[in-house]
């Protein structure tokens, strides 16, 4: 089947109240458009169009996509007029598929459905009957239950208000139909608009014949207008990706507050606890727990590893048996080996921790290469930045590092050295010595505590009395 899938996301959405166009605005941490387009592209289509309007530039920077033709409608006057700026890139052969940009949970099955309906018809509109019509165009039915026409909401009578069948305005339809269907559209309506539900009055009035795709669940067809919506769409989208999840023998422990912003693979035994947001590409492994109140953003944490409460993890490769945190901070382009160990107020930035090594507490490595089996004691931090340039630390084996010591790099710590507390380290180190910098402690006898005048005491109660 030659499809050809034309996407409406021209609307300002003015009831977002935002700068931003309503397409781009996220379901899932995924602008919705890009649902829509993701959606399309796996019913196998070679080209797509998307028909823009309001923040044009942005919404063409927001999307990564190939294959698309991008059509500006200028002037909004309707989906029927919306459809005709890209009359000129369908084909007579091709199966339309009109969709809308900000209904992300549609479905592929469902796009199918429609489609391959007009093997018995010449026009398959999408239907649902949601528990509360209002604001949508009806289907009005003649008393044999064929399709006759859809009568939006404006411009409904009583009777027709009463009908609980709805207009989703998704439709398929031939590229040759349509395509004559748009040339006689007028604006014949209290909107003043090009209508492209007008069509199924007009393949009626030639004789042909139209059915429905009847869509089971109305939040799968609901588009969002306003706030309120985006966020009923988005505790629906979560519903399904916590579902697979438990259904694939993750546990989690309260579904509903659990967030998946991208995609999360997760091996056998996993449990993740409350308030934990996944961002992007995830992957975990098996027997992996997550605690509560993380964040983990396009990473791979292998198994049996520990993320210890409100940590935060972005863009790392995590070893087999590590435990990370509480209130941990992985950031960018670490990697930390097996077994390693990551403690509570700690932050890693672009540097790798070797097997078996420990970074327990209040601590700071960035740009740095540490062998295995190291121990970095309390209040260390690697000195790499020096306003202008970025240097590296090189830890070698065995490393033993006291608290409050600074590592200023570009600096070498070669295997077994101690480091001891209090150090600041500025020039490489031997093997298997111990290397340290500090000053000499002494002891002043006879020294007495200073202690306030009579005067400046009496001064100072009067001041606070």
């Amino acid at each position: 089947m030659n499809l050809f899938p034309i996407i409406l996301a021209a609307g300002q959405g003015t009831r977002m109240n935002s700068s931003l166009p309503k397409v781009l605005h996220t379901i899932g941490g995924k602008p919705m458009l890009q649902h829509v387009i993701d959606c399309c592209g796996d019913l196998g289509v070679e080209k797509m169009a998307i028909v823009y309007g309001h923040g044009g530039d942005l919404v063409q920077d927001a999307i990564n996509k190939k294959n698309i033709y991008w059509v500006l409608q200028k002037d909004q006057k309707g989906t029927g007029h919306a459809v005709a700026q890209a009359a000129s890139l369908i084909e007579n052969d091709a199966t339309v598929i009109i969709a809308y940009g900000d209904v992300p949970l549609i479905k592929t099955k469902t796009l199918n459905m429609l489609a391959n309906s007009l093997d018995s018809c010449i026009l398959s509109v999408l239907t649902t009957k949601p528990d509360n019509p209002f604001g949508y165009g009806r289907i009005v039915r003649d008393a044999d239950d064929k399709i006759l026409s859809i009568v939006e909401e404006k411009d409904a009578n009583d009777e027709q208000r009463n009908i609980k069948e709805v207009n989703t305005g998704f439709i398929a339809a031939k590229g040759v139909d349509l395509k004559r269907w748009l040339k006689q559209l007028e604006p014949n309506n209290k909107q003043g608009e090009y209508y492209l539900t007008d069509c199924i009055g007009l393949a009626v009035s030639e004789g042909g014949v139209v059915e429905a795709v009847v869509c089971d669940d109305p939040l799968e067809v609901q588009g969002v207008n306003n706030r309120i919506q985006q966020a009923e769409l988005e505790r629906a989208y979560q519903v399904v990706k916590t579902e697979e999840l438990m259904l694939a023998g993750v546990t989690l422990l309260d579904p509903k507050r659990v967030d998946i912003r991208g995609i999360l693979k997760a091996g056998k035994d996993v449990s993740i606890d409350v308030n934990t947001v996944f961002v992007g590409d995830v992957i975990l492994g098996d027997n992996v727990t997550i605690e509560s109140g993380c964040v983990i953003k396009n990473t791979t944490i292998a198994n049996n590893t520990t993320i210890q409460a409100n940590s935060i993890i972005d863009t790392a490769v995590i070893g087999e048996a590590c435990d990370v945190g509480p209130f941990a901070r992985i950031r960018p382009e670490t990697v930390l080996k097996a077994k390693a160990k990551i403690g509570n107020f700690v932050e890693i930035k672009k540097s790798t921790v070797g097997q078996g090594s420990k970074v327990s507490h209040l601590t700071y490595i960035g740009d740095t290469q540490m062998g295995v089996d190291v121990n970095i004691g309390a209040g260390t931090i690697t000195c790499n930045y020096d306003g202008a340039n970025k240097f590296k630390t090189i830890i070698g084996d065995n490393v033993f590092v006291g608290s409050d010591t600074q590592l200023v790099a570009p600096v070498t710590l070669a295997n077994g050295t101690v480091i001891g507390a209090g150090s600041t380290i500025t020039k490489d180190t031997p093997e298997n010595e111990l290397t340290l910098s500090r000053s000499k402690q002494v002891t002043i006898k006879g020294w007495n505590r200073p202690t306030k005048n009579k005067k400046t005491a009496n001064n100072n109660n009067k001041e606070n009395s």
